[in-house]
């Protein structure tokens, strides 16, 4: 039987993500084939040039500068991103979020798909940066993170003391730029059909479906992403 492959292309520190991450599971889990989904997570980097650490701010006040808005105006999208993603069933702690480069993160979910370990990879990360607040571009940070997810401590250390996956992060990237792909996260399903934004699971559920089916009518749709410029 034909696998549908799915490939998403987002982003550690991006809350979207995650809420789309968990809405995908929940439609996959709805069909009755779901054993013939093939989840594949690409990079996509909302900032490229952050540094690898960045010095403690206020998550609101961080993305008042993003957006160019007031502190409370920020702080009423981060409580709504906090309430939505309650409603999915993850307890979002923007108070202890700690931003950084996730390009070392991309590489070793690289790593993760070839081990077949790329979902558990892919969780372990989100949820430490998103409800534990783990500061995800320290390598230091990223190397047990990474182990308790099942991966080698050798081979991770190995990893990260290279450029290991560098060029695959990189084709990623540019695969999302021939896309179009400015925001995450972004669904292709079986290379015919996109998705943007963290869409309801009613809507994913019938993309995956029609995906599986084969259907000749060509699906576009949009949700709520995060861009270079903020989440929204």
């Amino acid at each position: 039987m034909r696998t549908l492959r799915v490939e998403v292309w987002s982003d550690i520190a991006c809350p979207w993500c995650y809420v789309g991450k968990r809405r995908l599971e929940a439609a996959v889990a709805r069909l009755p084939a779901s054993d013939r989904v093939e989840v594949v997570w690409r990079a996509f980097e909302l900032d490229p040039t952050a540094p690898r650490t960045v010095p403690e701010e206020p998550y609101a006040e961080r993305l008042a500068r993003k957006y160019g808005c007031s502190t409370a105006e920020a702080q009423a999208m981060v409580d709504r991103m906090t309430s939505v993603a309650a409603g999915d069933g993850l307890p979002f702690r923007f108070d202890l979020v700690h931003p950084g480069n996730t390009f070392d993160a991309h590489r070793l979910l690289h790593l993760a798909l070839e081990r077949g370990l790329q979902d558990a990879v892919k969780e372990r990360f989100l949820r430490a940066y998103l409800t534990e607040g783990a500061a995800i571009g320290d390598p230091s940070v990223l190397a047990p993170l990474a182990v308790e997810a099942g991966l080698g401590e050798e081979e991770v250390r190995r990893v990260l003391a290279s450029d290991a996956y560098a060029g695959s992060v990189r084709g990623d990237e540019e695969e999302a730029r021939r896309f179009g792909i400015h925001a995450v996260p972004f669904f292709v399903l079986g290379g015919r059909y996109g998705l943007s934004g963290a869409q309801p699971v009613e809507v994913l559920h019938e993309a995956l479906a029609r995906a599986l089916a084969e259907a000749p009518e060509p699906l576009v749709a949009e949700g709520a992403v995060c861009g270079p410029d903020g989440c929204g």
